[in-house]
């Protein structure tokens, strides 16, 4: 007997946004489909739509963030729903209160939406376990694991550029090991058909048993950005290191940093990306983000319709 995949439902429609895992092309392709409908919301005078009008939204950020917070704070707004966001460094689980005991009591306020962000791996599947039937759950990062929205926003910034993902080489550089990003993105890419997934990296970040996602691991940034179309650069993630995983981040600039130079090995059209926050002359140079290939800044703005789309999706969906 197939097991169902917990973030649908019997009827194949979205019920909590946990990864990218798994998803199917036609539901990752659906999110982006409808997300180019809300791009437009932005350029409005008006930037609302009545389509969340009386559902609210709670988010809870373990975890420190500005553009997912802010962006899922904007997006739910523009859908009219209410947004409450606890601030989790004045609430009840400081004195102790469990994950569980909190999100019950804030069930208990009718929410709809859960959108969460935690330090460990798997917390927002456990919640998505134990809501109500009509409550949804989005990941807005966990752990080392996964960051859905974000790479369902890269996908749109290709497909924005590129027109289509399949086919597309596409590098993701640095510092691959800590990163939910990048097992968000090469699970996306693999089901939307890019035609090669590198990931690069030294191999205290970039290690060999990645391969079997399906990428194609390189340890020199030449090897690794040669002929590509699509480059996403990482932030090394120091918070989540244990132990002296490289000798300094002079040294990481120095072989693994993003110059013009260097950027003049992939494709002349190729973009540069980044989910940030910018680590500028460790993991790029100011230049090359700053510069005609990098569309960071459009994808913080095509991250505010993506998470519509999401949000739009789930309160459409019945248990």
């Amino acid at each position: 007997m197939t097991q169902r995949n917990p973030q649908l439902n019997a009827r194949g429609e979205l019920l909590h946004l946990l990864t990218t895992e798994g998803l199917p092309r036609e539901m990752l392709t659906h999110i982006l489909d409808t997300a180019t409908q809300f791009v437009s919301v932005s350029d409005r005078e008006v930037k609302k739509v009545p389509l969340l009008r009386g559902k609210s939204v709670f988010n809870l950020f373990f975890e420190n963030s500005t553009r997912t917070r802010t962006t899922f704070d904007i997006a739910a707004t523009r859908l009219s729903a209410d947004v409450y966001t606890l601030d989790i460094a004045r609430s009840s689980t400081v004195k102790g209160e469990s994950l569980l005991d909190t999100v019950a009591n804030l069930s208990a306020m009718a929410a709809d939406i859960f959108v969460v962000r935690h330090s460990e791996s798997g917390a927002p599947y456990l919640l998505a376990q134990h809501v109500a039937p009509h409550v949804h759950v989005v990941n807005a990062g966990d752990g080392r694991h996964a960051h859905p929205t974000q790479g369902l926003l890269d996908m749109y910034t290709i497909r924005h550029y590129k027109k289509d993902i399949r086919g597309l080489t596409v590098a993701i550089v640095g510092d691959v090991l800590h990163s939910r990003v990048a097992r968000s993105d090469i699970h996306a890419l693999t089901t939307l058909g890019a035609g090669q997934v590198r990931v690069v990296g030294p191999r205290t970040l970039a290690p060999g048993d990645l391969a079997p996602m399906g990428v194609r691991v390189c340890h020199t940034l030449e090897e690794g950005i040669r002929d590509a179309d699509v480059i996403i650069m990482l932030r090394l993630q120091n918070e989540r290191m244990s132990g002296a995983l490289l000798p300094s981040s002079q040294e990481f600039f120095k072989s693994f940093g993003l110059t013009p130079e260097k950027l003049r090995l992939a494709r002349p059209d190729a973009i540069v990306m980044h989910p940030g926050p910018i680590n500028r002359g460790v993991e790029i140079d100011s230049q090359v983000a700053d510069g005609g290939q990098s569309v960071i800044l459009p994808q913080v703005t095509f991250g505010i319709a993506v998470r519509m789309a999401v949000l739009s999706i789930l309160a459409g969906s019945e248990a």
